[in-house]
């Protein structure tokens, strides 16, 4: 009998920018189902761009979810860990979505851009989930939940020189805003929501404007920051500027099979606001274990070598027996040495436990226990 064939693959979905990524020569990779560019050309060179002077990103693949009605409020209050019904119009918050038994299910930015109105920011790859867990979750209030992943596209404008540019082309009160706050106004010409966040340890613009206007801002951004030296970067150096600046990464320091209070996170889980929301009870009884006895810790590492650890090492103590996992690794540009983030057991967690190591294929290869983040940018 003739088997039926599987269904073919999706292909991956092209942001709005995808033909000016491959006018640019970009490596192109297939991320969270979205065909995006990895590095223009050498993503340590991106990566100190960013950290020197400014890098203009295509974020567009995150998820956007809007909110409204009269109890959009409290229907994130209940859905979310975090109280957004407190949130003031014009600002943004870190937050997470649980699972009843506390596991995250995704980390968000939440924007409050009216009284009545919200947007969600999910990482791509959590963005039905949380869209369909969000509209389940505010089934019996006086809310309407939106899927707009189609109706933006993203733009980051991250680093030192980063207002300088984005200030030359809008006539918005950028020195008033900010960090994690968002106005509505115009860059070059494109109406945008202007918000002060980002995911790389600098300062800097997120952009999020209609994806036919794209182009045309993406193009007007690199001739305004011509001068002070902005490039186009992609997902790689992104993803060593948020480890260098000690920020998770779902599916890596961030799953649901972790709490907020086992990532160290346990600050965003907002018990004292009104009502019920989904984990409450498995996230209080979380909440009590880490104030007992500490679950495993997040911290960082730094080799003393030059071999670089990857997600899913070994972490092993004094007398070789493992302690905990690296949950991402890479080689920091800026400390000029490779450097891990990893969940480690309590005895081996203070910086500068002697004696720490990542089982690299076989080899025990010391590391420093250190403080996160790596990294601190001048204010």
């Amino acid at each position: 009998m003739t088997q039926p064939s599987a269904p073919p693959a999706a292909s991956p979905r092209r942001t709005a920018l995808d033909a000016v990524h491959r006018a640019l020569g970009a490596t192109m990779t297939d991320f969270a189902g979205w065909d995006m560019p990895l590095r223009y050309g050498s993503e340590r060179e991106e990566h100190q761009a960013v950290r020197t002077r400014a890098g203009l990103f295509d974020l567009s693949h995150m998820g956007e979810i809007t909110v409204t009605g009269p109890q959009a409020g409290q229907a994130l209050d209940y859905a979310l860990v975090g109280h957004l019904s407190a949130l003031a119009v014009g600002r943004a918050r870190y937050t997470m979505i649980c699972a009843p038994d506390g596991g995250i299910l995704d980390d968000l930015i939440v924007y409050r851009l009216a009284d009545e109105r919200f947007l969600i920011v999910a990482n791509a790859s959590n963005a039905q989930t949380v869209l369909d867990t969000v509209a389940l979750r505010a089934t019996d209030f006086d809310a309407a939940v939106t899927d707009d992943r189609d109706g933006y596209a993203l733009l980051a404008v991250q680093g030192p020189q980063a207002p300088g540019i984005v200030a030359a082309l809008t006539d918005a009160d950028l020195a008033g805003l900010r960090y994690y706050a968002g106005l509505p106004g115009t860059v070059a010409g494109v109406p945008a929501l202007i918000a002060r966040t980002g995911y790389t340890g600098e300062d800097g613009f997120e952009l999020f404007v209609a994806p036919g206007d794209a182009e045309r801002l993406w193009e007007a951004l690199l001739a305004a920051g011509a001068d002070a030296g902005l490039v186009p970067c992609g997902l790689s150096c992104r993803d060593t500027l948020r480890l260098e600046a000690g920020m998770p990464l779902y599916g890596h320091e961030l799953t649901a099979n972790v709490t907020p209070f086992d990532a160290g996170l346990g600050r965003v889980v907002k018990f004292d606001k009104p009502g019920d929301f989904v984990g409450r009870a498995a996230l209080e009884a979380a909440a009590a274990r880490a104030a007992e006895q500490p679950p495993r810790t997040l911290v960082g590492l730094v080799a003393e070598g030059r071999r670089v650890p990857r997600a899913g090492f070994a972490v092993t103590g004094p007398d070789g027996t493992v302690v905990g996992e690296v949950t991402s690794g890479a080689p920091s540009p800026t400390l000029g040495v490779p450097i891990a983030m990893a969940y480690v057991d309590g005895s081996v967690a203070q910086p500068g436990t002697p004696g720490v190591a990542v089982d690299i294929r076989g080899s025990r290869e010391p590391y420093r226990v250190v403080a996160l983040p790596f990294y601190h940018r001048e204010r």
